[in-house]
Formats: C-alpha cells, sequence, structure tokens
C-alpha cells in the first residue's frame, strides 16, 4: 500500500512538473527575445508536443517513459539557458511616452532629477511631450501620498508613489513595463523577459491627470492616500526617496526586466520599503494590489481617525477634477482641505 501511495505520489509530481515546464518553455520560446516569428512558433508548438508524448508515456506507456522524459528535460534546460541568458536594453524603438529615462544628481541635501515627463495630452495616445529638471531639498520633504488606480475591478490596481516636497510641489513616480513603439501589454508576456523596467518620473498633472482625465477605455479610478505621519516618519520617507533614486540612477546605466509577479509597480515599492526599520511583510495583499490601500490602513500606516470605507471614499479624486481642464492647480485640487 505505502510503494503504491509512493508511485502515485512520483508519477503526480511528475505529470506537474511536464504540465508546468512544458507550458513555460512553449511560451518562453513563442515570445522570445521581445519579438515573435513563425519559426519560434513552430518550435514552441514542437515542444508542446514532446511535452505532450511524454506526458502520456509517464501515465501510460513505460516502456517509453524514460526516453521521452530524457528528452523532455533535455529540451527544456536548452530554453532555460538560452532564456537566462537574454539581456535588458535601454536602446530599442521606444514608445514615445517612455522613451527617456529619468536621472538624478545628489549633492548633499539637494536632488536634482532629469527628465520629469510632463506631457500635454489631447487623449491617451495624442500628446505633446516635455520634460523638465527640478532640484528638490530632502530637508523639505513633508511626507507621501500613494495613488491606487483601478481599472479591472477591486483586485488589481496600478500604484503610484508621490512625494510632498510642500508648497504644491509633487513629485510623482510610476513604476511600468516599458513598452517598444507599437507594442502592446501583455500579463503573460509579463513573465517572459518582453518588456524593461521604467520608473517614469513625472509631474501629478502628467502621470495622475492621463488616468483621471484621459484613460478612458477602460475608464480609470483613481485614489489617493496619505501615509501616516505617525508610521511614515521624515528620516523613513528621506531615507525611501533616496532608494528610489539610486534605482532610477541603476536603470539609467544598467537596464532591467520587467515582471509581471515579482518586479512590478507594487512589488517593487514594497522591496524599496525594506530601507526602512519596521517595513511592512510581505503579504497577498501585496501581491493582489488592489488591495494594498486596505493591507496599510489594517497596518496602521493611513489615516485610523475613519473607518476604512470612508477613507476610501474620502480618498476618490475623479470627482474632484470632473468637468475641470488639468491645470497647474491640480494637485492642490485633488488636496481638499
Amino acid at each position: 500500500m505505502i510503494i503504491k501511495m509512493g508511485r502515485f505520489l512520483k508519477i503526480s509530481f511528475l505529470t506537474l512538473w511536464l504540465i508546468g515546464a512544458t507550458t513555460w518553455a512553449s511560451l518562453a520560446v513563442n515570445f522570445g527575445d521581445s519579438n515573435s516569428s513563425t519559426v519560434q512558433l513552430t518550435i514552441a508548438l514542437s515542444i508542446a508536443l514532446i511535452g505532450l508524448l511524454a506526458t502520456i508515456a509517464l501515465l501510460f506507456s513505460p516502456a517509453l517513459r524514460k526516453q521521452l522524459l530524457m528528452i523532455h528535460t533535455v529540451i527544456f534546460f536548452i530554453v532555460l539557458f538560452w532564456w537566462l541568458n537574454i539581456q535588458p536594453a535601454n536602446d530599442r524603438l521606444w514608445q514615445a511616452d517612455v522613451s527617456k529615462l529619468a536621472h538624478a544628481s545628489v549633492e548633499g541635501s539637494l536632488v536634482t532629477v532629469h527628465n520629469i515627463r510632463n506631457f500635454t495630452y489631447q487623449s491617451e495616445f495624442e500628446y505633446q511631450p516635455n520634460y523638465y529638471d527640478k532640484t528638490f531639498d530632502l530637508n523639505k520633504l513633508e511626507g507621501i501620498d500613494l495613488f491606487a488606480v483601478y481599472w479591472m475591478g477591486p483586485a488589481i490596481a496600478h500604484i503610484i508613489m508621490s512625494f510632498d516636497f510642500g508648497e504644491n510641489n509633487h513629485l510623482a513616480v510610476s513604476i511600468e513595463a516599458r513598452k517598444e513603439a507599437g507594442e502592446g501589454y501583455s500579463t503573460i508576456k509579463g513573465f517572459f523577459r518582453q518588456y524593461e523596467l521604467i520608473y517614469i518620473v513625472a509631474d501629478e498633472r502628467d502621470v495622475i491627470g492621463l488616468r483621471t482625465h484621459y484613460r478612458k477605455d477602460p475608464p480609470e479610478q483613481v485614489y489617493r492616500y496619505r501615509l501616516n505621519g505617525s508610521k511614515i516618519a521624515k528620516g523613513n520617507a528621506k531615507r525611501l526617496f533616496l532608494e528610489y533614486i539610486d534605482s532610477i540612477n541603476t536603470l539609467y546605466k544598467e537596464p532591467a526586466f520587467y515582471n509581471t509577479l515579482l518586479a512590478n509597480c507594487t512589488s517593487v515599492i514594497w522591496l524599496h520599503t525594506r530601507v526602512n526599520p519596521g517595513h511592512l511583510p510581505l503579504s497577498w495583499k501585496v501581491l493582489l494590489s488592489g488591495y494594498l490601500p486596505e493591507y496599510l490602513y489594517e497596518s496602521g500606516r493611513l489615516n485610523q481617525q475613519l473607518s476604512f470605507i470612508d477613507l476610501r471614499n474620502k480618498a476618490y479624486i475623479n470627482p474632484l477634477v470632473e468637468g475641470h481642464k488639468i491645470s497647474a492647480l491640480f494637485s492642490s485640487t485633488i488636496r481638499p482641505k
């Protein structure tokens, strides 16, 4: 009985391995190094066929089991070796909205950020590019706002951090997949080294206004949460901002890949917060980013004087700017007294 159970578990494990490894290797080859072709598709289908045959042999044909498992294993590790050697690049033909990377210089408490994006939009895909440089004084950093942007239900949100330097002086950072010209975003492709990582450093009129005013298909709902000052001490805010600056400068010199799960808008933010003592433990509410504000509230990082439902209603900024054109007063408009 024990022997039969052990054999059953072994066969079950190998079956799951074959299905998972075959699926991964087929998709990795099909997507390739930021491109797909008929040849890649043919190879991907061949890998899928070998995986299917190996699975059938495992379950029903002991005579062919060993040979097909060996062939499948060799093919898998060849694909894995090739995939691990795909390198990110900064010199692709990028979409205009991600064509420039921000970078910064630090001199004492002064941080000069270059290539801050501030596009003027006519629609989501029609805009006048504009970038500027600006110097920020770390001693004037007053706090941090977290923006959560929803477009496909409560579980998934795009998270944007904005650093408040006082006097209506905000710097927003949106961590995104850097797409090439003509390339769309795919959650599945995001697992396969298809996109580079980019920190879009922008004026709130751009990166937040784009989402409140011009994203219509589907429309996006934007919420702004002020991180609790008692939990986000000024020293912590400075360390977090400098951690962002360090990563921005690193990507300017050495590109890295975006990953749908491990290097996205929320997981990277969580990794940055580890620079501070008492950072939040990893939770499924970080991975399902739509629930991150709720997790922050439960951890005391948001205003505790209101219930979370009331706080969420108050954080909803779309009605505050509805019917108003984006202007220099945008940041103050979304922060009513």
